[in-house]
């Protein structure tokens, strides 16, 4: 099960992420999106982090140049027609997770594989808008995706152990170490980490601590490199929130009860560091 072309779906942070170091690891690979200002600001994103990269002496410029070669653009999903992997990269929308894969099933080759950067949505779900449920995996990347070491790879129950071979392959390829969850809420990554940022904003709202403390104590006693409030604005207090949403309805446990003040605080627009205020002013 070869993989030789890939397609990323989607040229927002994360999918331009994705589709640099698909590059740089020597993939060619054609970034889609709705809109080609979309796909302008992802290659731009592309050409800045590789130019920082190179800065940094981690590449060179010849890499730097060959890398940005292989990406290509297109506003059209048909583009994906010929990948033997496709990775959808767009909003965290169930609906829209579903459509997209409903149509890239029609386009992409009879042995494509279709994978998912889904923090939190369903494998089997998304698999089962497809009639390939066996060739749908998630690749859950971290963010900045060209620095973070982990993919999360979620298998469904329909997943086919050589396509979960080949998805490790190619991540590895990729540079990156991929861990192995089944399809549950969550995942792993989020399962944990969103109930650990959910109780420090308990802890904020029963005036326990202040945000600098709570944040101090987690970095400097254990040893995180960033705070759980400081890392909720990062990642978008409305993130956290429907991902303790999907855990609460998912598990059908109140431990995973979002806190009301994160509630309070999206009502109110406050999403962290991309609206400007959440619990740090930016």
């Amino acid at each position: 099960m070869e993989i030789k072309a890939l397609a990323v779906l989607g040229a927002g942070q994360m999918g331009a992420g994705i589709a640099q170091v698909a590059a740089c690891s020597g993939y060619p690979v054609v970034m889609i999106d709705i809109e080609q200002k979309y796909l302008d600001r992802g290659i731009y994103t592309i050409e800045k982090s590789l130019s920082k990269l190179v800065s940094k002496q981690r590449m060179s410029q010849e890499e730097a140049e060959s890398a940005r070669g292989l990406v290509s653009t297109s506003i059209s999903r048909e583009a994906a027609a010929e990948a033997d992997l496709v990775i959808e990269a767009i909003p965290e929308v169930p609906e829209m997770k579903f459509s997209a894969f409903k149509e890239l099933d029609s386009i992409c080759k009879e042995g494509a594989i279709l994978a998912s950067n889904t923090s939190s949505i369903s494998i089997d779900e998304i698999a089962n808008s497809t009639n390939r449920p066996d060739r749908v995996i998630g690749m859950h990347f971290m963010n900045p995706v060209p620095l973070m070491k982990l993919v999360e790879i979620i298998n469904g129950s329909k997943t086919d152990s050589g396509v979960t071979s080949a998805i490790l392959q190619v991540s590895e390829k990729m540079g990156k170490t991929p861990l192995q969850c089944n399809d549950s809420p969550g995942f792993i990554s989020n399962r944990i980490l969103c109930p650990m940022l959910n109780e420090a904003i308990l802890a904020l709202q029963e005036g326990v601590a202040e945000p600098e403390a709570i944040d101090g104590i987690m970095k400097l006693g254990m040893n995180h490199p960033i705070g759980p409030l400081a890392l909720a604005d990062l990642i978008g207090l409305d993130t956290v929130l429907h991902i303790m949403n999907v855990l609460h309805e998912g598990l059908g446990d109140d431990k995973y009860s979002p806190a009301p003040l994160l509630v309070s605080m999206v009502s109110e627009g406050k999403l962290g560091r991309k609206s400007g205020e959440g619990f740090y002013a930016y």
